[in-house]
């Protein structure tokens, strides 16, 4: 009888939400830290700046990772959005209000711990503050 393949991987199948971490580029560098948020949450986390870095490091059109981006929304969960509110984190959380899925909110203390908050403690980047009432 031949040998059968065997790996520890093939007994990991169950089944996790997938969560979409949103977050500014102004928090780039707390990629790595947010998908170990995500990890160690129980969860199977999808990050734009983890695989399209950042616009493919601006080799392709943005809008082809935008539509990447948006096609990776729809195959999530839920979507945590990680500190303040840019134009395209704000654009994401339209995206995903429209798709009826969950949306929490978090802010990043002190550049290494994270904590969940009421989307009424959001902060906003630029003139963005205005358009509050569509979290």
């Amino acid at each position: 009888m031949a040998d059968e393949f065997q790996h520890r991987a093939l007994n990991l199948n169950d089944k996790t939400k997938i969560i979409f971490i949103a977050m500014s580029k102004l928090l780039f560098y707390f990629r790595r830290h947010a998908v170990k948020y995500v990890l160690e949450k129980g969860h199977t986390p999808i990050s734009q700046f983890g695989i399209f870095d950042y616009f493919v490091t601006d080799s392709v059109d943005r809008d082809l990772v935008r539509r990447g981006n948006n096609n990776l929304i729809r195959i999530s969960d839920e979507l945590w959005v990680l500190g303040s509110i840019s134009d395209g984190v704000l654009a994401e959380i339209k995206l995903v209000k429209e798709m009826g899925k969950p949306i929490r909110y978090f802010r990043v203390v002190d550049s290494k711990d994270i904590k969940e908050i009421p989307k009424e403690e959001v902060e906003f980047e630029d003139d963005l503050g205005k358009f509050a009432n569509e979290l």
